[in-house]
């Protein structure tokens, strides 16, 4: 499973940039999904923070059960995958 994440965070940002290259308009479609995203990744978060204060609970043990949260999985993901995605464009242009 770990070389399936490993070659999909290699592979993905590359077939993203490939698009890119072929519909100029993706590009608009990678940077609206990576701000909701980001938004939901953030929000997740914090929340889950507010509650573990609010609760008084321990923070170590209750903040780990934010990574089973399906939507912070994917968002965070997707976040890694547009960063790749954004070097290589940087990388290409300043070639």
């Amino acid at each position: 499973m770990s070389y399936l994440l490993i070659a999909g965070s290699i592979v993905l940002p590359f077939v993203m940039f490939l698009a890119r290259k072929k519909w100029d308009r993706i590009q608009i479609v990678y940077n609206v999904a990576a701000l909701i995203a980001l938004l939901l990744f953030g929000n997740l978060a914090s929340v889950s923070i507010y509650q573990i204060i609010r609760d008084n609970t321990v923070f170590m043990t209750n903040i780990h059960g934010l990574f089973l949260n399906p939507f912070f999985l994917i968002t965070g993901a997707y976040l890694g995958l547009y960063a790749i995605y954004q070097l290589i464009n940087l990388s290409v242009k300043s070639v």
